[in-house]
C-alpha cells in the first residue's frame, strides 16, 4: 500500500512538472514570436518612415525648382524697386538680371507685372506689363490671359490677409499648376508695390521636372519597394509615375501615403504605395526562417517533454504491473508447491494406503507440477527475451503440419476443458522459415488464452490460409472479448485487462508478450480483432519462403466442417 501511495505522489509531481514545462515553453514561444514580429514591424515601419521622408524631401525639391532665381530677393530694397519703377517704368538692372534668368528657365512661359495702383484685369484703361527678355524691360501687354488675372487676384487676396504682421519683403503664392505669383512688399509702408506673375509650362513641369525626379528618386520599384504617382485630384487624372511598369489602380495597390506639395500645386498630390522592398523582403525571409527554427525547436522540446512524460508513465505502469505480478506469481508458486507438499507428506507418512486415493494424490502432484513447470517456462522465456538470449532455430516448415502436431498432442486437453475445436487449412500452403518450438509456444499461449477467457460459449476455431505472399494462422474464440482501448496494450509485459471477468481468471500478463516476441523473431506479425463480449481473433502472419506460390486447382477444393464451401481447405474437426 505504501508503494502505491508513493507511486501516486510521484505521478502527481510528474503531472505538475509537465504542466509547468508546457506553460514555460508556451510562454517562451509566445515571447519569441512577439519579439520577432515586433522586430519585423519595427524594420518595416523604419523603411516606411524613410520613404515618407523621401516623399517630403521630394516635394521641397520641386518647390526649390520654382524659387531658384528669387533666393536673393530678401536682400533687395523694395522701396528702391518702387522708386525705379515710378521714375523709369522699369526695375533696377540687378533685379532685371533676376527676371532674365527666370525667363530663361523653361519652367516659365511668360512674366507679367501688375502694379498695385493698376486694375488692368478689370479696367481696360489700366496698364498691365509683360517682360521682354531680349529688351530686358517690361512692355505693355496688349492681350492679358485670364490665368494671369486669376493669379494676380489670388496673390492680392493672400497678401492682404497677412500684410500687417508679415516679416518678409515678398510673398509667393500659386494658382494651382497654372502660375506662380510674387508680391513685392514695402515693409516700412506695409504696402504692396506690385505683383509679378510667372505663367508655368505645365508639360515641362510634369514631364521634365516631376516625372524625372520621381524616376530618379523612387524607381525602379523592385529595388526601392515603393511606387509613386502624381495625381490631379480635381481632374482625377494620373500625370506621371515613378515606374511605368506599375499602372495606378487602387483596387490593386493600396495607397499607403498621400503627400501634398508645400504651399503650391494644391490640385496635385503624390500617391505612394509601399511594395515589398529588398529590406522588407529580407526581414520577412528572416522572420520566416526564425519562425521555422523556433517551430522546430518547440516541436522537439514538446516532443522531448511528452516523450519523457510518457516514458515515466509507462515505467510507473510497468512498476505497478511488476508489483502486482510479483504478488500474483508468489501466490501462484506457493499454491502448487503447497498442494504437492501436502500430498507428498500424506503419501510419505504412509497414511494413505487406498489405491484410489494414492492415484488421486498422484494426479494432484502431477497436475500441479505441470502447472508449476509452465509458469517457470514462461518466466524463463521472459528472462531470455529480456537478456537477448532467445535461441532461434529456423528451418523450412509447413505450418499445417506443425499445427496438426500441436492439436494431436493437445486436442485431448482442450476437449477436457469442454471446448469444441474446429480446424481448417488450405491445401498446398507454401513453406515458411520458422522455429517449430516457437510455433508450439505461440499456438499454446493463444489457445490457453481462449480457454481462460471463454466463460459461456466454448468454441475455438483455428484456421490456416495463404494471403498474398504470407501464410496466416488465426485462433478465434467466442469468449469475453477485449475492449478496444485495451487491444493495443495486451502485448505488453505484465498487462492484464482489468474487469469483473478477468479478475476471476488466473494469469500473469506474460503470454501475449511472449507470443509477440516469438512471432517477430521469426519475421512475422500478429494482429487482434475483437468485440467486447463476442470473442477475439488473433491472426499471425509469416512470409512465405517462396513468393508468388500459386493456389491449387478447383479439384483440390475442400469444405468447412460446418458444411459451407471454402476454397483449398482440408478440414479436420476436434470435438
Amino acid at each position: 500500500m505504501l508503494f502505491f501511495n508513493k507511486m501516486r505522489k510521484r505521478n502527481s509531481v510528474r503531472w505538475l512538472f509537465l504542466s509547468l514545462g508546457i506553460v514555460a515553453v508556451l510562454a517562451l514561444t509566445a515571447m519569441n514570436i512577439y519579439s520577432l514580429y515586433a522586430l519585423r514591424e519595427s524594420t518595416i515601419e523604419s523603411a516606411k518612415d524613410n520613404k515618407k521622408s523621401q516623399l517630403d524631401e521630394f516635394t521641397f525639391q520641386v518647390r526649390h525648382q520654382f524659387g531658384g532665381p528669387f533666393r536673393e530677393l530678401r536682400k533687395l530694397d523694395i522701396e528702391k524697386l518702387e522708386n525705379s519703377w515710378e521714375v523709369s517704368g522699369n526695375f533696377p538692372a540687378h533685379f532685371i538680371d533676376v527676371l532674365v534668368k527666370a525667363s530663361e528657365d523653361p519652367l516659365y512661359d511668360n512674366i507679367y507685372y501688375h502694379p498695385s495702383d493698376s486694375d488692368a484685369c478689370y479696367e481696360e484703361t489700366q496698364a498691365l506689363y509683360k517682360f521682354d527678355p531680349e529688351l530686358k524691360m517690361f512692355t505693355l501687354a496688349n492681350d492679358v490671359p485670364e490665368l494671369v488675372c486669376d493669379g494676380f487676384g489670388i496673390s492680392n487676396s493672400r497678401v492682404k490677409a497677412l500684410i500687417d504682421e508679415y516679416r518678409f519683403n515678398n510673398k509667393v503664392t500659386f494658382d494651382a499648376h497654372r502660375s506662380m505669383n510674387l508680391a513685392l512688399i514695402n515693409l516700412d509702408k506695409r504696402a504692396v508695390i506690385g505683383h509679378l506673375n510667372f505663367t508655368i509650362n505645365r508639360e515641362y513641369l510634369v514631364n521634365e521636372v516631376i516625372a524625372k525626379k520621381l524616376q530618379e528618386q523612387f524607381g525602379p520599384t523592385e529595388e526601392t519597394g515603393i511606387v509613386v504617382w502624381l495625381r490631379d485630384w480635381i481632374q482625377d487624372e494620373i500625370l506621371s509615375g515613378s515606374d511605368e511598369q506599375y499602372t495606378y489602380n487602387r483596387d490593386v495597390y493600396e495607397i499607403d501615403m498621400r503627400q501634398r506639395f508645400p504651399e503650391m500645386l494644391e490640385n496635385w498630390v503624390l500617391h505612394a504605395s509601399f511594395l515589398q522592398s529588398p529590406t522588407v523582403a529580407a526581414t520577412n525571409a528572416s522572420l520566416t526562417r526564425n519562425l521555422i527554427v523556433l517551430g522546430f525547436a518547440v516541436i522537439v522540446l514538446f516532443g522531448a517533454l511528452v516523450f519523457m512524460f510518457i516514458n515515466a508513465q509507462r515505467e510507473r505502469e510497468l512498476a505497478q504491473r511488476q508489483a502486482g505480478f510479483l504478488a500474483n506469481i508468489t501466490h501462484e508458486l506457493k499454491t502448487p508447491l503447497a498442494v504437492m507438499q501436502a500430498a507428498g507428506e500424506n503419501i510419505s507418512d504412509g497414511r494413505v494406503k487406498d489405491g484410489e486415493r494414492l492415484k488421486s494424490y498422484g494426479e494432484h502432484i502431477y497436475n500441479e507440477s505441470v502447472r508449476l513447470r509452465k509458469m517457470i517456462e514462461k518466466l524463463l522465456d521472459v528472462a531470455k527475451v529480456d537478456s537477448g538470449q532467445t535461441v532461434l532455430e529456423q528451418a523450412p516448415h509447413k505450418l499445417d503440419a506443425l499445427v496438426t502436431d500441436f492439436l494431436n498432442s493437445n486436442g485431448q486437453y482442450i476437449r477436457s476443458k469442454g471446448f469444441e475445436l474446429n480446424y481448417e487449412s488450405e491445401s498446398d500452403l507454401p513453406l515458411v522459415m520458422i522455429d517449430p518450438d516457437h510455433i508450439e509456444t505461440i499456438i499454446s499461449n493463444l489457445v490457453e488464452n481462449a480457454i481462460k477467457y471463454s466463460s459461456e460459449e466454448k468454441q475455438i476455431d483455428i484456421q490456416l490460409k495463404k494471403n498474398n505472399d504470407f501464410v496466416e494462422i488465426s485462433v478465434a474464440d467466442k469468449g469475453d472479448g477485449i475492449a478496444k482501448k485495451a487491444q493495443k496494450l495486451i502485448f505488453e509485459k505484465f498487462y492484464r485487462v482489468e474487469n469483473s471477468l478477468t479478475a476471476k481468471t488466473k494469469g500473469h500478463g506474460l503470454g501475449l508478450a511472449i507470443v509477440k516476441n516469438m512471432v517477430e523473431l521469426n519475421g512475422g506479425t500478429i494482429d487482434v480483432k475483437s468485440t467486447e463480449g463476442k470473442g477475439a481473433t488473433f491472426t499471425v502472419s509469416f512470409p512465405a519462403l517462396i513468393k508468388g506460390h500459386d493456389h491449387p486447382s478447383p479439384a483440390q477444393l475442400g469444405s468447412k466442417t460446418n458444411g459451407s464451401e471454402i476454397k483449398n481447405i482440408d478440414s479436420k474437426q476436434y470435438v
